[in-house]
């Protein structure tokens, strides 16, 4: 008998050999009382699938939809519902899952004549998934080795799963099928289609919106949020990806195997100069301008997007242009410590906006504006206390100020300041390969991975430790600086196409260090289990003044 140990109680029980994680579930929910449907587990603190059989002594923790493992598996499904009922109705199209947008997931959908989707069509797609749904359509998985996995691609025509798979370097490989229809994913699935209750389904710009549930009530359809600036830079970087021929994992690993991983560096490199100068030259226009000038730049964007390093480079171009830029920092108008607000642990809450003086930066800005000299504040971490030491600025004629933080886009931060003299970016990497058509790439593990390797090289924090903090990192993202980002004049994609290629020679004996025992682990291993699927590529031609170099170190920039 094995003794499974149910930690969302702590309860351990008895179990024959080979009994299946759903059959675990069912004999532990009665004293469970999980506020939602489970969809997955975690079992040794590594995602499982509920089809999972167990066959050792082990720790179970049952999941359901909200974050992490359980959203993923929720989402990853539902997509494959998705590609099935397509396919059903128009067999030969092309449905490419490009990335998250407007709290679901934007998809480009080609059918074999290239002419766009009908509203009626939408709706028979929608139509079909519900069918599939009712039906209660097993997912099943199948283990095979690679090279077999390959050949039931290939004879389908599924070019990106067949390179991702020659390439990643796996023995056996992974694939599922519902009913006739067989697909890819590189994490586990809900047992059948009948576990996917909450969801829709409707047209969005030229493609699909896939709808899922809210975070935080997964019984709940997430509340659609418009971003027509962020589609469009995803739009941009597919356009570029395309021109690339760079559109996912497989195609990456191709090109640094036929020996171009410098030319990758160069041309990515390239591309965000190239936008960086626009901005500057756009900068530079209206800084000149006759009528409403601006004279103040606001730089945000999340954790780990690039933005220290954007706002030197940047400067560096204005200064090209011939603008002075003047670095201003929102930190040092951080109120005393003892009036920062708390979270509701007790902790210091140093993301929140109150966190802020935001009167006094406020009042120090306009003073700037209107050409005085004002003496601002140096804040003591220390101490915890803002000091006056007699630093004074004073705006000239070809003065620019430039404001870098997290709140930098908030209303309240720079509500005196008009409108007209404000210049607002907003900088995240907002990844620019996917695995293959269907296996997009989060965001916000591209930052995740930046962070991990910056605070482990500089000293800071362990990887355990920044995985540990990452999902209040992430509340304060959705609270403070997501809700500004569509109100920015540019967006800047600060991620680049070989991207992963590099941080994986960093990455790998970073994670390795993350204890199996403790809950960190999960999120490390799945970490390392996406990341081998690029090929490792040096970061000695990363250039000093790269992005990257914030992170893996190296930089020619002072921080």
């Amino acid at each position: 008998m094995l003794q499974i140990r149910c930690k969302n109680n702590n309860i351990t029980k008895s179990f024959v050999e080979g009994t299946s994680l759903l059959e675990v579930y069912q004999a532990y929910a009665d004293e469970l009382h999980m506020p939602y449907p489970v969809v997955s587990a975690k079992v040794n603190n590594t995602s499982q699938g509920l089809k999972f059989r167990l066959f050792q002594n082990r720790d179970v923790e049952f999941l359901d939809a909200r974050e992490g493992s359980g959203r993923r598996v929720y989402v990853r499904s539902l997509c494959f519902v998705l590609y099935k009922a397509a396919t059903d109705l128009f067999p030969g199209s092309k449905l490419f899952i490009e990335h998250p947008l407007s709290r679901g997931y934007y998809c480009n959908f080609k059918k074999r004549n290239t002419e766009p989707l009908t509203d009626a069509e939408v709706e028979a797609i929608r139509q079909r998934m519900q069918e599939i749904i009712d039906l209660d359509m097993p997912f099943r998985r199948t283990e095979a080795t690679t090279e077999e996995a390959v050949r039931v691609f290939a004879d389908r025509g599924f070019s990106d799963k067949v390179k991702l798979l020659e390439t990643s370097g796996q023995i056996y490989s992974d694939y599922y099928n519902l009913g006739d229809t067989v697909d890819y994913f590189y994490g586990p699935l809900v047992p059948s289609a009948g576990y996917l209750k909450v969801w829709a389904l409707e047209r969005y710009a030229d493609g699909l919106l896939l709808r899922v549930p809210d975070r935080h009530n997964p019984t709940l359809l997430a509340e659609k949020v418009d971003m027509p600036r962020t589609f469009e830079v995803f739009a941009e970087k597919v356009r570029w990806d395309v021109i690339m021929r760079l559109s996912n994992a497989g195609d990456v690993n191709k090109a640094i195997l036929r020996g171009h991983a410098s030319e990758l560096i160069q041309v990515s490199e390239a591309l965000q100069e190239k936008k960086i100068v626009q901005i500057a030259e756009d900068i530079d226009r209206r800084f000149r301008a006759e009528q409403d000038p601006i004279r103040i730049v606001l730089i945000t964007g999340p954790s780990s997007s690039g933005k220290t390093t954007f706002c030197k480079r940047l400067s560096v171009q204005l200064l090209a242009c011939g603008l002075r830029p003047i670095s201003f920092s929102t930190d040092d108008y951080f109120v005393n410590r003892v009036d920062t607000p708390l979270l509701p642990d007790g902790q210091y809450d140093f993301d929140n906006i109150r966190a802020v003086d935001c009167q006094l930066l406020d009042d120090h800005l306009t003073r700037l504006m209107k050409g005085e000299r004002v003496e601002v504040p140096e804040y003591n971490f220390t101490t915890g206390k803002r000091e006056y030491n007699g630093k004074r600025l004073k705006l000239t004629g070809d003065s620019v100020l430039i404001i870098e933080g997290i709140h930098a886009l908030n209303p309240l931060l720079t509500e005196k300041v008009p409108n007209s003299l404000k210049y607002k970016i907003y900088v995240s990497a907002l990844t620019s390969v996917s695995l293959d058509d269907h296996n997009w790439i989060p965001t916000r593990d591209n930052r995740l991975l930046r962070r991990i390797i910056r605070d482990y090289n500089k000293g800071a924090f362990s990887a355990r430790e920044t995985i540990s903090q990452w999902h209040n990192v992430c509340e304060a993202e959705e609270q403070w600086i997501f809700p500004f980002q569509e109100t920015a004049d540019v967006m800047f994609n600060s991620a680049l196409n070989i991207e992963f290629a590099v941080l994986r020679s960093h990455a790998e004996v970073i994670l390795a260090t993350v204890p199996k025992n403790c809950p960190e682990y999960a999120e490390a291993h799945r970490l390392l289990k996406f990341i081998h699927y690029f090929i490792p590529v040096s970061d000695k031609e990363i250039p000093p003044t790269s992005i990257m170099r914030e992170f893996v170190g190296g930089s020619s920039f002072k921080y």
